[in-house]
């Protein structure tokens, strides 16, 4: 039987894409357990939003382990944490606090470039440099999905974007990622040209006026997630409920 870790790793087949509805806490787990997932996956800005922090590492490192050992807990199905910037800009205690996570049963975590509580994103030296010490910390089967915030910093999605994009996804595959997450990319064109060109599955994120899904398909993706878009579309309903009962 394969493990929870490969068994995560083999759902992410270019052009077959593995769907993760994002949760926040067992409940939300279970109803999309409920919906027919494969695995889930949590989103660090509905985690916080249904607990009252700011997104952007606002949830105590502590809380955010606690929440990821209950879901864990409650499934066989293998799960991977929205882990932010490892809530440290250095390596090692970076890795350290990706090993903590590890002790909580994910298979996997994402991890990004930006500069929490700062401007940018971090050097691509320094960024290969954090994803080799988490490898080195985990072993070889935690999957880390490393992300690139380049997409959601400009307004101009260029050529020179693309290359930049795929720059950062040749050295986090180097480095010892797993997977590469570029959220905000939407064009079909552009997401061949870096399915081509860097030699990790790549992960984007359906949001209100994405591409279809099946088109993204077709470019060679490999995984979509939805992040905070459902706790907000829920939220939104169950305000609507809540103005009818009081009215």
């Amino acid at each position: 039987m394969p493990t929870k870790f490969e068994a995560f790793a083999a759902l992410h087949v270019p052009g077959d894409p593995v769907i993760l509805y994002n949760i926040w806490d067992v409940g939300s787990a279970q109803a999309v357990i409920r919906a027919g997932a494969k695995a889930l996956a949590t989103g660090s800005h509905p985690v916080a939003d249904a607990n009252g922090w700011p997104d952007g590492q606002g949830v105590p490192i502590d809380f955010a382990l606690a929440n990821a050992k209950r879901i864990a807990d409650s499934t066989e199905l293998p799960l991977t944490v929205d882990f932010e910037s490892a809530y440290s800009d250095d390596p090692d205690q970076g890795a350290d606090n990706v090993v903590r996570l590890t002790e909580t049963g994910a298979v996997g975590c994402n991890f990004e470039d930006q500069v929490i509580g700062g401007e940018g994103l971090h050097p691509l030296t320094l960024q290969a440099k954090r994803i080799g010490a988490i490898r080195r910390a985990v072993g070889d089967q935690f999957f880390i999905n490393a992300r690139t915030d380049l997409y959601l910093k400009t307004e101009t999605q260029d050529s020179a974007l693309v290359d930049e994009t795929i720059e950062r996804g040749k050295a986090f595959a180097d480095a010892g990622a797993s997977g590469f997450f570029v959220p905000r990319l939407t064009d079909p064109q552009q997401v061949e040209r870096i399915v081509k060109e860097v030699p990790l599955p790549l992960n984007l994120i359906a949001f209100p006026g994405a591409p279809p899904k099946a088109d993204w398909a077709n470019a060679g993706v490999a995984r979509i997630s939805h992040g905070p878009h459902p706790h907000r579309a829920l939220m939104a309903k169950f305000e609507e409920m809540a103005r009818a009962a009081i009215a």
